[in-house]
């Protein structure tokens, strides 16, 4: 397969050599270049044969370049190719659970190997073709995020609708042959693979020698879930005894590789009640994006602002906005803030999900709509604060499409975005 070059970057190591935009990238080095990837491992080394199509007529230009510069050519999408979607139907598939008329983006089911390698993505491994495979393997891909759910063949491929499910199970072996470094997430759903299924997906898992990280998330339910298999939420004691399990096999972890491994999302602490894990123990954080050790790594980062940054010297009024589920946290870190700045008066908010349901209590599935219906005609201050992981990559729209300046509009506040950590929220407070 061969991808159109639509632009060739100034100055390159591929200007220099007059490659074309227009120009089709057949190879480099003898390697046929079918996407992202394919470019991006064969472009860094030194000396290059790069092959392309002009019109009928194939060209070959021997280019020369640093180990670090790029090679200089832009193509019309990222990942040079469609983004694979996924094929199963997972009961507790988030995107089947959203409600009609949001933006077409949002019901696409990634599970694209290129974007776990590239963003962190996670894949479930059944829609790999033995060519991706053997790629992974040969590029030494590292690290591969890894949806696992249950290490149960027959369980997994009932979860996962997928009658190929379990078989797939059995590429984490080849991959942690290869010596890939892996990260697994299971998401829980009562009754299908907690408790006996979780102490075995995580005694399984945790015996690959190339395994850094194996996370439990609770499964997320909203309210749309008409004609969906039925589906309980964790309560506070089936989330205890996820957190149980989750420290008993670390407990053996440690004894036996001297790394616990395994950890459960904060979500389980908050529904059971059960205090946080210390900083410490999640180690270098891998599994930030599953909400495990946000809770602990936003109070260190907040605390370590709040010791280093200066005190403002005016006053200012601010109301800050987050979901259920972080409210007790950003309460205490604005509280703690405010009795050292003195100068500060922060209303944090709590902003229930009407839009998705109750259950859904995290901040990043909070929409515009929500925050209007549930602020307008209060005074909100001198700004409005909220997190940049509650509005889309370009941070303009929510997820319900609205804009973060009609929210301005119809508040009649300047709306501020943060990130969504402890340093940069402290921060946020100051400016």
């Amino acid at each position: 397969m061969a991808v159109k070059i639509c632009g060739v970057e100034k100055k390159s190591p591929a200007a220099k050599k007059r490659i074309k935009a227009g120009d089709t990238l057949l190879k480099i080095n003898g390697n046929e270049i079918v996407d992202v990837l394919d470019y991006r491992f064969y472009q860094g080394e030194t000396q290059l044969e790069v092959t392309v199509l002009r019109g009928q007529k194939q060209k070959v230009f021997k280019i020369k370049k640093s180990e670090d510069s790029e090679l200089g050519l832009t193509f019309d999408s990222y990942l040079m190719d469609a983004q694979h979607s996924c094929k199963n139907k997972c009961i507790f598939c988030f995107i089947d659970q959203l409600p009609k008329g949001m933006r077409d983006t949002l019901y696409f089911k990634d599970d694209d190997s290129r974007l776990s390698f590239l963003f962190g993505n996670y894949i479930t491994l059944t829609n790999l073709t033995e060519h991706e495979v053997e790629r992974i393997i040969k590029m030494h891909i590292s690290p591969v995020n890894i949806s696992v759910h249950t290490t149960n063949r027959e369980l997994r491929c009932k979860m996962m609708n997928n009658r190929f499910a379990g078989d797939t199970l059995g590429i984490i072996k080849r991959f942690d042959d290869a010596g890939i470094r892996l990260n697994f997430q299971l998401v829980l759903v009562p009754g299908y693979n907690d408790g006996d299924e979780l102490r075995r997906s995580l005694r399984d898992l945790s015996c690959y020698k190339n395994v850094e990280c194996i996370a439990s998330v609770p499964v997320g339910l909203t309210k749309f879930r008409e004609g969906l298999a039925e589906i309980e939420p964790f309560n506070k004691q089936t989330a205890a005894e996820v957190i149980s399990i989750t420290e008993e096999i670390a407990k053996e972890n440690k004894q036996k590789y001297g790394n616990r491994l395994v950890y459960a999302a904060d979500e389980f602490y908050l529904k059971a009640e059960i205090p946080m894990p210390d900083f410490k123990e999640y180690g270098d954080f891998p599994q930030l994006d599953n909400g495990v050790g946000m809770w602990s790594l936003f109070q260190h980062d907040a605390a370590e602002a709040l010791a280093n940054i200066e005190v403002p010297s005016t006053p200012r009024k601010v109301t800050c906005v987050t979901g259920v589920a972080a409210f007790p946290l950003l309460k205490a870190t604005v509280d703690k803030a405010a009795s050292i700045w003195h100068n500060l008066e922060c209303e944090v908010v709590k902003i229930e999900n009407n839009f998705f349901g109750e259950k859904i209590t995290v901040a990043g599935l909070i929409t515009g709509q929500d925050i209007i219906a549930q602020l307008k005609g209060k005074p909100l201050g001198d700004y409005l604060l909220i997190p940049s992981n509650m509005l889309r990559f370009e941070r303009d729209l929510f997820l319900d499409d609205v804009s973060v300046e009609e929210l301005e509009r119809q508040l009649g506040v300047t709306v501020k975005i943060t990130e969504p950590d402890g340093y940069s929220f402290i921060c946020s407070l100051a400016e």
